[in-house]
């Protein structure tokens, strides 16, 4: 559970980021490092739906239009 906890926080960092504008570059080293700690996650926690969410949030970061 200490993975899900490190994936929560960084989510909440990143809004916190997004709130009070920060870089897109800043923010974008943020979601990598999320898809990262979602990759840790999903193995600690196994099943499909858990490598679902990483390859939606790698699809998201590659998809996302970064200025």
């Amino acid at each position: 559970m200490d993975e899900a906890r490190v994936v929560l926080d960084r989510l909440e960092r990143i809004e916190r980021l997004d709130r009070a504008g920060a870089a897109r570059a800043e923010l974008l080293d943020e979601l990598r490092a999320l898809v990262a700690e979602a990759q840790e996650w999903s193995r600690a926690e196994g099943g499909d739906a858990g490598a679902r969410a990483v390859d939606d949030l790698r699809t998201a970061l590659v998809t996302s239009p970064v200025t």
